[in-house]
């Protein structure tokens, strides 16, 4: 494992996958991000980040963001303006209870995976895949 880095390349490949899968069926957008450093406001650095990476940015404004600051023991999820119009707050509460408890058992890589699988079908439930549709993300996890 490279300095820095949390997951193995085996464990990037899992949750890159997931998003791969998540994405045939929908036309929204996840992504994962791991910050290194100490996090004091989880949400405003998610959303910094989110907006740093040109989420806001899809065709139909409906990207995920999974933020995860281990070194701050905490983690947020992000979706744009109509992913959040469709889904409410609700339903985001439910995904980070689900991966909350994943971590708590350190099953940190499965905690992620679990959250892109269900903010997934959520995805695909309101904003299904389309003939035009095209990747408009990378699928990496990005690791700082």
């Amino acid at each position: 494992m490279k300095p820095g880095q949390l997951f193995s390349e085996l464990d990037h490949q899992k949750i890159v996958t997931a998003i791969a899968d998540a994405e045939k069926h929908t036309s929204g957008e996840i992504r994962v991000y791991v910050s290194h450093r100490k996090v004091r406001d989880v949400h405003r650095a998610a959303v910094h980040q989110f907006l740093k990476l040109g989420m806001n940015k899809t065709r139909d404004r409906n990207a995920v963001l999974i933020f995860v600051a281990p070194e701050s023991r905490t983690f947020a999820i992000l979706g744009d303006e109509a992913v959040h119009a469709k889904c409410g707050q609700a339903f985001w509460d439910q995904v980070a209870s689900g991966m909350r408890e994943l971590f708590r058992q350190s099953k940190f890589v499965d905690g992620i995976v679990h959250g892109i699988n269900t903010a997934g079908e959520s995805l695909a439930r309101h904003f299904p895949a389309h003939g035009a549709d095209r990747n408009e993300l990378p699928d990496s996890v990005i690791e700082k």
